[in-house]
């Protein structure tokens, strides 16, 4: 049985358990183990003049964090965690630990981050970081439930390419038989091309992999994007999807993970709607007199501007110039219709109506020295007929970074990978 199963109700009944042992309290003739599964914690109880000899030897030498497996009957107690506790008759060892432990699991000695990182399989053990990810799981299960409802189709797009997404360098290459591929770094061609084949509206959840030689808090080489793209549409239909998705989700964290929220003591409100909006011209204008500042928004920029504003909030109608080729332009081809979706200083997504006049989306690629022929596959879709389009990308583990106010990236994926991290 799970521990969420058993109830101080269930007094006499006989119950089967299996977890890990998280602490033993020796007390000489009274020994406590607290046994914690993947739902909470368990409180054995075996007194010396009660139960077996042998088995209260073996519970009195027993390692944490091994694994053990306890039958025995459910007696109320209001003292133990969750009101009861299971005295024994039967107590297997199925997997013993070694000792000592590389990192503390109770959570009463703190360890660095690289060290966790370095034990992540003892790490996870930790109820706070659990819970991290089992609000990821919700997450992920709100984000597509939130988007099949409005009438997405989910695709899986290639991960291996031939071509960058925007020319760019900061691809990782691959051998692919005879040839050179690369890691996609994102699936905006793609998803571009299934406008033209009339899928109309699309997401993914999927991985990234960027070959940017950072070593932020805030960057990964490999993290998870959600995507979509949707026909008959402007910049502004698909920030009110972002905007409603968001506060959805975060809807659905609050109801769902109730527990997990605790055990990180964290409180979450739902974001009200809209968001509020501003223009690049109006965030330089929040830097003026303040700090020095560059054109695409250094992370001291987008600082001094997330104090001012807070929360959620979209910056929009950015340079055209610093966007990808495949933005459109307003009349006024030196703005586009782009907009990022900040948090505070976090960047959580990016998009835009997408370029769909063939002519003109060549004239772009031209015009930043890419060629032509290297996209002709992204190409040839608009030759064809493709209605006008919009859409975005949002870092999944930067949304749960903003929501949970982690101070590091690496603390919402399981096994991260950065500038240096190639292993576990």
């Amino acid at each position: 049985m799970r521990s969420t199963e058993i109830k101080p109700e269930m007094d006499g009944e006989r119950v089967i358990i299996a977890g890990w042992v998280h602490e033993v309290r020796d007390l000489g003739g009274l020994v406590f183990i607290v046994i914690r599964d993947r739902d909470g914690f368990i409180q054995i109880t075996l007194p010396k003049k009660t139960v077996n000899l042998e088995m209260f030897k073996k519970a009195k030498k027993i390692s944490r964090e091994s694994v053990i497996k306890v039958e025995g009957i459910v007696k109320r107690e209001d003292k133990a965690p969750n009101g009861f506790e299971i005295i024994p008759d039967i107590f297997e060892i199925l997997s013993e630990s070694h000792s000592p432990l590389p990192l503390e699991v109770t959570e009463k000695v703190p360890a660095d981050l690289e060290t966790r990182l370095d034990n992540r399989f003892m790490d996870l053990r930790r109820p706070k970081v659990s819970s991290i990810f089992r609000i990821k799981s919700q997450i992920s299960k709100s984000i597509r439930d939130f988007l099949s409802n409005r009438g997405f189709i989910e695709v899986h797009t290639p991960k291996i390419v031939s071509t960058a997404t925007e020319g760019g360098t900061e691809l990782f290459p691959i051998s692919y038989f005879e040839r050179e591929a690369f890691l996609n770094q994102s699936p905006q061609l793609y998803k571009q091309i299934l406008m033209s084949a009339g899928l109309e509206k699309v997401f993914e959840i999927g991985p990234i992999f960027r070959a940017e030689e950072h070593n932020t808090t805030r960057h990964l080489n490999e993290a998870t994007s959600v995507d979509i793209e949707m026909s008959f549409v402007d910049h502004e239909g698909v920030m009110e999807i972002l905007e409603e998705m968001v506060k959805k989700v975060y809807g659905n964290v609050i109801e769902k993970c109730e527990k997990q929220l605790k055990t990180l003591e964290i409180e979450l409100e739902v974001p009200k709607t809209p968001f509020k909006r501003i223009t690049y011209t109006e965030a330089i204008k929040i830097l003026e007199n303040k700090i020095p500042w560059g054109e695409d928004l250094d992370l001291q920029a987008l600082k001094t501007i997330g104090n001012e504003i807070g929360g959620f909030y979209f910056i929009t109608e950015w340079p055209t110039k610093i966007k990808p080729f495949y933005v459109m332009p307003f009349e006024d081809d030196r703005i586009c219709k782009s907009f990022d979706l900040m948090y505070g200083y976090i960047e959580i997504a990016s998009g835009a109506q997408r370029e769909h006049r063939y002519e003109k989306l060549l004239e772009n690629i031209k015009r930043r020295n890419l060629y032509p022929e290297s996209f002709e596959f992204y190409l040839k879709a608009f030759r064809y007929g493709i209605p006008p389009h919009a859409g975005w990308g949002l870092g999944l583990e930067r949304l749960i970074m903003a929501m949970l106010g982690l101070s590091n990236i690496r603390e919402a994926m399981l096994f991260p990978r950065d500038r240096t991290r190639l292993v576990p």
